[in-house]
C-alpha cells in the first residue's frame, strides 16, 4: 500500500522531514506546517522553494492539510465573516494543490492533484435523539445549520477539479465515520468529498474502528487515512498518545490493514507522527513507531 506521513511531525524543516522520510522509504508526504507556517499562508516564493525541494527529493503530495473551518461553530453562517475567511483559505490551499499537481504527475501519484483537507465546526455532543431525547437533549439544528457551511467548499472543489477530503476530529461535527458518510450523503458530495479517517480520534466517541468504521466507509467514501494509537480516557477528558501498537487500537490494525489490501485501497495512508517518548522528542517518538507502521501496513 501507499505509505507517508505528515511531514510537520518529524520537524517543521521540511528538508530535515525529507531527508528522514528517505532513511525510512517513505514515499508520500503530507504537508500541514512547513516552518512556522500553516498551508494556504505560504507566499508564491515559499511555495516554489517548497516544491523545488519536494522535486529534488522526488516526493508526491498526498495531502495538503489546513484546519478549514475547525474553530466555526451552529452559530456560523454561510458568508460571514469568519466562513469567508476560511473560504478564501481554501482557495489558497487549492491553488496551492494545482501548483504541486506535477510532482504527482510525474510520480505517477494515486492523484494527480494532492488531496485537499477540511474540518467540520466544533462538535455539539447530541445531534439526533428518540423517546424523549428528541426534545430535552437534541442541539436542535445543528446538523442543518453546519451543511451550508460546507457546501460551498464542495462547489469550489468541484469547479477547480480537486478532491476535499473531511477529517474525522476529536472535537469537531464530523468526528466518526458514520458522521463524515453522512455528511458527504447529506451534500450530495459523493466523488468531490471523501473522508480523511482517523481511527484514532474517533476513539473518542468510541467508534470501533474494525470492523464497524470500516465497513462504513467502504464503497467509496475514504479517501485518505491518518494513523496512530491512542489510550482515551473520555469520563476523565484525558487523551493520551501511545506508542504504536500499545495504545487501545492494537488489535485492530493489522484485520484493518488487511481489509485495506483485500479491497485494494488506492489512497494514502499517512503516519501521525504524534507520539513522543516523555521528553517532548516527536522525532525520537516517530522513530520508535514508524517500524511498526510500516510492517502493518505496507
Amino acid at each position: 500500500m501507499k505509505l507517508g506521513v505528515i511531514a510537520d511531525g518529524i520537524s517543521r524543516d521540511l528538508a530535515h522531514s525529507l531527508r528522514v522520510m528517505e532513511e525510512f522509504a517513505l514515499e508520500y508526504v503530507e504537508l500541514q506546517f512547513v516552518g512556522d507556517t500553516e498551508v494556504g499562508d505560504h507566499s508564491a516564493r515559499d511555495i516554489a522553494n517548497i516544491k523545488a525541494l519536494l522535486q529534488e527529493h522526488n516526493k508526491p503530495v498526498s495531502c495538503l492539510s489546513r484546519h478549514v473551518f475547525a474553530g466555526l461553530n451552529s452559530a456560523n453562517r454561510a458568508g460571514d465573516a469568519a466562513h469567508s475567511q476560511h473560504m478564501e483559505a481554501l482557495k489558497r490551499v487549492i491553488d496551492m494543490a494545482h501548483t504541486l499537481s506535477s510532482l504527482n504527475t510525474s510520480a505517477n501519484a494515486s492523484a494527480s492533484t494532492p488531496l485537499v483537507r477540511i474540518m467540520t465546526p466544533k462538535k455539539e455532543q447530541i445531534l439526533w435523539g428518540y423517546h424523549g431525547a428528541e426534545k430535552w437533549n437534541v442541539a436542535h439544528g445543528a446538523w442543518e445549520a453546519m451543511l451550508p457551511l460546507i457546501a460551498p467548499a464542495v462547489e469550489l472543489a468541484r469547479a477547480e477539479g480537486v478532491q476535499l477530503v473531511v477529517e474525522t476530529g476529536n472535537g469537531t461535527m464530523v468526528n466518526s465515520c458514520y458522521t463524515g458518510r453522512k455528511l458527504i450523503d447529506d451534500l450530495d458530495a459523493k466523488g468531490t468529498l471523501f473522508v480523511l479517517w482517523d481511527p484514532a480520534n474517533n476513539c473518542w466517541c468510541h467508534e470501533r474502528a474494525y470492523p464497524d468504521g470500516y465497513e462504513t466507509l467502504r464503497d467509496g467514501y475514504l479517501g485518505h487515512i491518518h494513523i496512530k494509537d491512542v489510550q482515551v480516557d473520555t469520563p476523565r477528558a484525558t487523551l493520551e498518545i501511545r506508542r504504536l501498537g500499545e495504545g487501545q487500537l492494537a488489535s485492530q490494525f493489522a484485520p484493518l490493514a488487511e481489509a485495506l489490501r483485500h479491497d485494494g485501497y488506492a489512497g494514502v495512508i499517512s503516519f501521525e507522527s504524534v507520539y513522543h517518548p516523555g521528553n517532548g522528542d516527536f522525532e525520537a517518538g516517530f522513530r520508535q513507531c514508524i517500524d511498526h507502521f510500516k510492517a502493518l501496513f505496507a
